[in-house]
């Protein structure tokens, strides 16, 4: 299984993003995805996870009412819509894939990661 993370860039506080991590593989079965983010210097965090049908969300509490996870059934694919974004948003993205009980918000509970994409929120 491969996760090809992208959309990551460089954009002025207040504006928005939207990322994009495609999963690839015969055997893609995993019933949860998310975004996780480590900024410099910072530890890894969670963003937000969505089951495989899109009917069941969670989010981080430095994402609630800013980002939106949503996803493709068909295209193995979650997107995260980031809007006003603040210079301490300024990370790398990575997107995971696992089959947690739940919408699981630790990292050790994802199996798949992918590599990554850079978003810098300039002031």
């Amino acid at each position: 299984v491969q996760l090809q993370a992208s959309g990551g860039g460089l954009v002025q506080a207040g504006g928005s993003l939207k990322l994009s991590c495609a999963a690839s593989g015969p055997t893609f079965t995993s019933t949860v995805m998310a975004w996780f983010r480590q900024g410099p210097g910072k530890e890894r965090e969670f963003v937000a996870s969505i089951n495989r049908s899109g009917t069941m969300t969670n989010y981080g509490t430095s994402a609630k009412g800013r980002f939106t996870i949503s996803n493709d059934f068909s295209k193995n694919t979650v997107y995260l819509q980031m809007n006003s974004l603040k210079p301490e948003d300024t990370a790398i993205y990575y997107c995971a894939a696992g089959s947690p009980q739940y919408l699981n918000p630790r990292a050790s509970a994802y199996t798949y990661w992918g590599q990554g994409t850079l978003v810098t929120v300039s002031s």
